[in-house]
């Protein structure tokens, strides 16, 4: 019988630690994302406490939903550890120590001249139906467990240094042999607009659609625009690509003029692009920023030379096209940008200019708050302004 196909998910985060705050968890987000982009649809993210019968409520839950179960922590040796206990619970079966398990298990310990304590025996066990997945950075390794109806366990341990690379290497493959419908995704970051403003653009009906699904995500440095689709049941129907490409161009008519970039595109490496498609260089100064517009822009190769002093006094100038002219000047760069960020109130005024071989620009905005960040929202204001300025060459030139 073919193996039941996986179409939705749901991620358990065991252990105390997370439900008090203790630790922080990034499994989840790790695990989330993959089976994201691989076509499957989360259900629910939840953290649980080390508790037999709330972890084993929740497994058969998840079960009774989900065609695929992950749960990330409590497989280590003491007796709070009860995800395999857990399971087995839930399948009605009983959990046993594995001979090839337990062998391992005896070499990890004699490799540093220690006797195995006998509690980490559990760290063998498995029940009928589970197979293990090997830990090549701990010693407790993983089930992957097929219940009757097909559907899938996946318990890993916590540490994300051990989880991480057993999910890539041992667990995401099968799962993705065994995905019902591939997904396509798109995402646009936009800058200049809120994310209240971005909706509305959108309207409800784009916003509402269930395939392709259109979402709005306030990010540190843009807007993001993240379109999804999964290929319909019908196969002489449309593709996920084409769902996608379809909505991407009703998202372009409404909002295309705020778009920077896509993915995981950064600032930097958008105006590295650019200016390097131009054969420009590039030299900043900034005041009253605390660097931010440097900060933003560190990684990009085109960047000669910045200059940060704290305001525009001990710049020696209030005039952004002034101060960038020094900076190009200095530098011998092709173009020159420079950012002077005032608080004004509650939040920063800020004065942007750009000089490129072809534009002199001059931009002034006020940036919601003051302090750090109002002075990260006037460095994305800064970058926007040298992004137009870069593209905004004059027909007949290069």
């Amino acid at each position: 019988m073919d193996a039941r196909k996986l179409h939705t998910a749901e991620i358990l985060s065991i252990g105390t630690e997370v439900t008090v705050g203790e630790t922080l968890d990034t499994n989840a987000g790790v695990v989330a994302r993959s089976l994201a982009a691989s076509g499957l649809e989360i259900g629910r993210i939840v953290a649980l406490p080390d508790d037999l019968d709330v972890v084993a409520g929740a497994i058969r839950d998840a079960l009774g939903r989900a065609d695929l179960v992950v749960t990330g922590g409590g497989l280590g040796p003491t007796p709070d550890d009860l995800t395999r206990e857990a399971i087995a619970a839930v399948l009605g079966e009983t959990p046993a120590v594995d001979p090839g398990l337990a062998e391992t298990l005896r070499h990890l310990f004699a490799r540093r001249g220690i006797v195995i304590p006998e509690r980490n025996m559990k760290q063998a066990w498995l029940i009928p139906s589970a197979t293990a997945l090997p830990n090549a950075q701990g010693t407790a390794p993983g089930w992957w467990v097929e219940a009757e109806d097909g559907r899938v366990i996946v318990a890993l341990p916590g540490p994300p240094r051990e989880l991480t690379p057993m999910w890539n290497g041992s667990v995401l493959p099968r799962i993705l042999a065994r995905v019902a419908r591939s997904r396509v995704s798109r995402t646009l970051r936009l800058t200049g607009i809120g994310e209240s403003h971005v909706a509305e653009r959108l309207g409800d009906e784009l916003l509402g659609a269930t395939n392709p699904t259109v979402a709005t995500y306030a990010r540190a440095d843009a807007v993001d625009v993240r379109i999804s689709a999964v290929d319909p049941d019908d196969p002489a129907g449309p593709t996920a690509a084409d769902l996608v490409a379809a909505a991407e161009a009703r998202v372009l008519l409404a909002v295309g003029d705020r778009v920077w970039g896509a993915g995981t595109d950064t600032w930097a490496e958008v105006l590295d692009a650019s200016l390097a498609a131009a054969g420009w260089d590039l030299a900043i100064a900034e005041a009253g920023t605390s660097g931010s517009l440097g900060t933003l822009l560190a990684t990009a190769r085109t960047l000669r030379h910045a200059a940060s002093w704290r305001d525009a006094r001990d710049a020696g100038t209030d005039d952004p096209l002034a101060l960038a002219d020094a900076a190009r000047q200095a530098a011998g760069t092709a173009v020159g940008c420079a950012a002077i960020a005032t608080p004004r109130g509650d939040d920063t005024h800020v004065e942007i200019g750009v000089i490129t071989p072809h534009r002199t620009r001059r931009e002034t905005s006020v940036a919601f708050l003051h302090g750090a960040q109002g002075s990260h929202r006037a460095a994305l204001f800064a970058a926007a302004v040298l992004r137009e300025a870069i593209l905004d060459v004059p027909p007949g030139t290069g």
